[in-house]
């Protein structure tokens, strides 16, 4: 599913029009994204779990051409499926 297609589907079943839709997913990412960067996990309850990991620097492997490479620290972030979203993946 794209952002587009995502905000159509907000806009139908939340009974807004595709501008006020995508103003809302907008204004979740951004959310979320401010909440990461300043280092705090976001939980949905239901849903899953947005958790921010810090990934230490280390030698990493071009598949490619099997050289080796130097890796630096880096921020990222991992899913947490919720058991709500689990059941309903395995119904």
């Amino acid at each position: 599913m794209t952002k587009a297609e995502l905000v159509s589907e907000i806009a139908d079943k939340a009974g807004l029009n595709k501008a006020q839709a995508k103003d809302a997913l907008d204004a979740f990412i951004a959310s979320v994204s401010t909440s990461l960067k300043a280092g705090r996990e976001v939980r949905l309850v239901g849903f899953g779990s947005f958790v921010p990991v810090k990934r230490a620097a280390g030698m990493a492997r071009n598949p490619r051409t099997g050289e080796k490479v130097k890796r630096p620290a880096s921020h990222t972030c991992r899913f947490r499926v919720g058991e709500g979203l689990k059941s309903t993946l395995n119904s």
